[in-house]
């Protein structure tokens, strides 16, 4: 039985066909009863970009592909633990911290936000990934 499941598989040459890149990976990871989602951005699975200069247009497509992506896995908005958010700019933080509180009202996780230079493609302006647990009583 393995030990963990991989959810929503992809090859980077199929998500950026403007990079020479050939990884395989995947958007979240159940291990245990635990829930690694992968730094979500403002695209949704389809690969069209969210709000192409809008920060906090990308950070809600971003929080709704976290909850996709949590709910596939077994879980859900209210059991996430850790949040790392990335801004290419610091005048970004209210409107992308904002709008990420919305959608994690009276959850409560631990939270680390960075500024970094870039991201990926150079349309992103935010990224986020998360940590959440599936409580014993929802395993499978």
């Amino acid at each position: 039985m393995p030990t963990h499941t991989r959810i929503r598989m992809f090859n980077t040459q199929d998500t950026y066909p403007n990079q020479s890149l050939d990884n395989d990976l995947c958007q979240a990871v159940r291990a245990g009863n635990t829930v690694y989602v992968r730094g979500q951005v403002g695209t949704d699975f389809d690969g069209r970009l969210v709000g192409l200069g809008d920060a906090r247009a990308q950070a809600e497509q971003a929080m709704k592909n976290v909850k996709q992506l949590l709910e596939e896995a077994g879980s859900d908005l209210s059991h996430i633990v850790k949040t790392t958010t990335y801004l290419i700019d610091p005048r970004y933080r209210e409107p992308v911290y904002q709008e990420v509180g919305k959608w994690l009202k009276g959850v409560f996780p631990i939270s680390t936000g960075l500024v970094v230079s870039a991201l990926g493609q150079p349309q992103w302006l935010m990224e986020i990934d998360v940590i959440a647990v599936i409580p014993d009583h929802w395993q499978q």
